[in-house]
């Protein structure tokens, strides 16, 4: 990631600051500088290889000083040069060798020591023994290094390497820290990667929202979002942020869009999946099948929107739903009391087949033509239901029918009865006399007949009569 491109020149600055005749040994040398005959071959080596980049050159020079017999400021100066010389050669296990060689030997000052750690580190991560520097790269800190920016990022790296995510989660972390409101945006994939490997859920949940409130268009980041809830099984959440996605236009396949219409039927929003569904069939971005076009009438029946509803299951019985699209067309023409038509649907499902409940269809034939008043039409189905709905409606029309006969008996009985009584009261009032009489008494007789001649004639009573 970026990491290899600066490792050659941080290493060569490194060593800069220690390669040279003049730089401090450790204090376990007693000796202080180069005899003639070596000085002078360790000056020609030094300018071949920083004055003429001629490392070729300059490694010969380095054999035959290390051929020589050294002491031990000398050892230590071509030690220290030979690891520079080998480094820009590409030699970078002799460069290695040397380094460890002017470590043990105590050729590297305490000051430098730190430093050393950390180029042998990264010649190490050069040479891709990502193990072998994150041991130096630990050595570099206990000796004193204070990893900056930079290095805590490579620290991240390296850890993530070794699939050691939990100290990559550390450094990475600090990497954060130091940049504050600084956005960076590999740095936010590496904390992405790290976090879902690691599985924790919350601090995943948590970048990748900063992520999306800095890349408010870039897909992959609320994909991530919603991925991350299901995982956790959040799928509420899941479906917010499908749903803002759906919203912001990423939406756009016909299984994407489904996925969402069919949220908002399991969350219980039938009306505004309905909505949805119904927009994109007509944009053509859903195919107008027969299983959409049922899935769109079930949402609006189950959102109570009937009216809705009839065209779509009219169109998904035309588009081959059979009887029993047509049945389920009569059944919501029912529910608006639109009987002849709710009629003509069931009649035309029973005469098409694929109606898994002939009776009930005729239930609903007969209850559609007693709300038409065709009671005799509606007795006629009620029977061919052959079911226990069918019976119970023909019972109720016989009790209907027989309280309406006795109601309208009733009406005759007490015509009857009230001439009766008024006959009754005439005839005591006879005896005192016909100046007694009350001008109904006159015709009271007539009346009697009257009534009892209706009474006998009134098919309602005939029940009653032949009962009395």
């Amino acid at each position: 990631m970026g990491i290899r491109s600066v490792l050659k020149g941080a290493v060569i600055a490194g060593f800069m600051v220690s390669v040279g005749a003049g730089s401090a040994l450790a204090q376990a040398c007693e000796e202080t500088e180069f005899s003639s005959k070596t000085g002078q071959l360790y000056l020609d080596a030094e300018q071949a290889a920083m004055t003429n980049n001629d490392y070729v050159t300059a490694a010969n020079k380095m054999n035959q000083l290390k051929s020589m017999g050294l002491n031990c400021y000398e050892e230590g100066a071509v030690l220290k040069l030979s690891a520079y010389i080998n480094i820009q050669k590409g030699d970078r296990t002799a460069a290695v060798n040397d380094l460890l060689s002017a470590l043990n030997k105590g050729y590297i000052a305490d000051k430098d020591k730190a430093q050393t750690y950390y180029n042998i580190a990264q010649i190490y991560l050069q040479e891709e023994d990502i193990n072998k520097s994150l041991e130096y790269m630990t050595k570099w800190q206990q000796a004193g290094g204070k990893p900056d920016r930079t290095q805590k990022w490579q620290l991240a790296v390296l850890y993530q390497r070794v699939d050691n995510f939990r100290e990559a989660i550390r450094w990475a972390e600090q990497v954060k820290a130091d940049d504050g409101s600084k956005y960076d945006q590999q740095l936010y994939d590496l904390l992405i990667f790290l976090y879902n490997q690691a599985d924790d859920k919350a601090k995943l949940a948590s970048i990748l929202e900063e992520v999306v409130a800095h890349n408010p268009t870039e897909r992959k980041y609320w994909d991530a979002i919603a991925g991350n809830y299901f995982a956790s099984n959040e799928e509420r959440r899941a479906f917010e942020v499908q749903k803002a996605m759906y919203l912001a236009g990423m939406l756009k396949t016909e299984d994407e869009i489904m996925r969402i219409v069919n949220f908002y039927n399991r969350f219980n929003v039938p009306y505004q999946g309905a909505k949805i569904l119904e927009k994109e069939m007509n944009a053509g971005r859903v195919s107008r099948n027969l299983d959409h076009l049922e899935l769109l009438a079930n949402l609006y029946q189950v959102a109570r929107e009937h009216e809705k509803a009839i065209p779509v299951i009219q169109a998904a019985a035309e588009a081959g739903g059979g009887g029993a699209m047509y049945e389920r067309l009569g059944r919501s023409y029912a529910d608006l009391q639109e009987w002849e038509k709710a009629e003509n649907a069931l009649q035309k499902a029973l005469s098409m087949g694929g109606v898994k409940d002939a009776g009930t269809a005729w239930v609903q034939i007969g209850q559609s033509r007693y709300e038409r008043d065709d009671r005799s039409g509606a007795r006629e189905a009620f029977r061919k239901a052959s079911n226990r709905a069918g019976s119970s409606w023909v019972a109720f029309m016989n009790s209907e029918e027989a309280t309406a006969l006795a109601l309208d008996c009733f009406k005759y009985q007490s015509a009857l009865l009230n001439v009766q009584n008024e006959a009754k009261i005439c005839k005591s009032l006879s005896v005192l006399g016909e100046d007694q009489m009350t001008e109904n008494c006159k015709d009271v007789n007539q009346r009697l007949d009257a009534a009892e001649a209706a009474f006998n004639e009134a098919p309602s009573c005939q029940s009653q009569r032949s009962g009395g």
